[in-house]
């Protein structure tokens, strides 16, 4: 089975600022890698999404409607509605989770 997957306004935003952040802060060329790196990843999504680990810090909370996939530092943060995969957070997994998946995901 082929599953939908979706970026959010919010992971898209996301995914463009890494990839200024490192092109302005290493090279275009790192930032087209790491770019083409989690693009693969989003896009393996497709055929198995239940593979992702749910994300700590909300597991602690009884959490388990997200999981995460990881191009390490970045963590990519996604909800399985249906047939449907919608990545919601794209991140440097260094910053405070905690205070961002509340406010991303546990607020709205």
């Amino acid at each position: 089975m082929t599953w939908s997957v979706f970026l959010t306004d919010d992971a898209a935003r996301d995914l463009s600022d890494i990839y200024a952040n490192i092109a302005r802060h290493d090279s275009p060329g790192k930032a087209d890698h790491v770019l083409q790196n989690i693009e693969k990843i989003l896009d393996s999504l497709s055929e198995s999404p239940e593979r992702g680990a749910f994300p700590k810090e909300l597991l602690g909370l009884g959490i388990r409607d997200f999981r995460e996939l990881f191009f390490k530092p970045y963590r990519m943060i996604y909800r399985i509605i249906e047939k449907h995969v919608y990545v919601l957070v794209i991140a440097d997994g260094r910053r405070d989770m905690a205070t961002l998946l509340e406010r991303r995901l546990l607020q709205g």
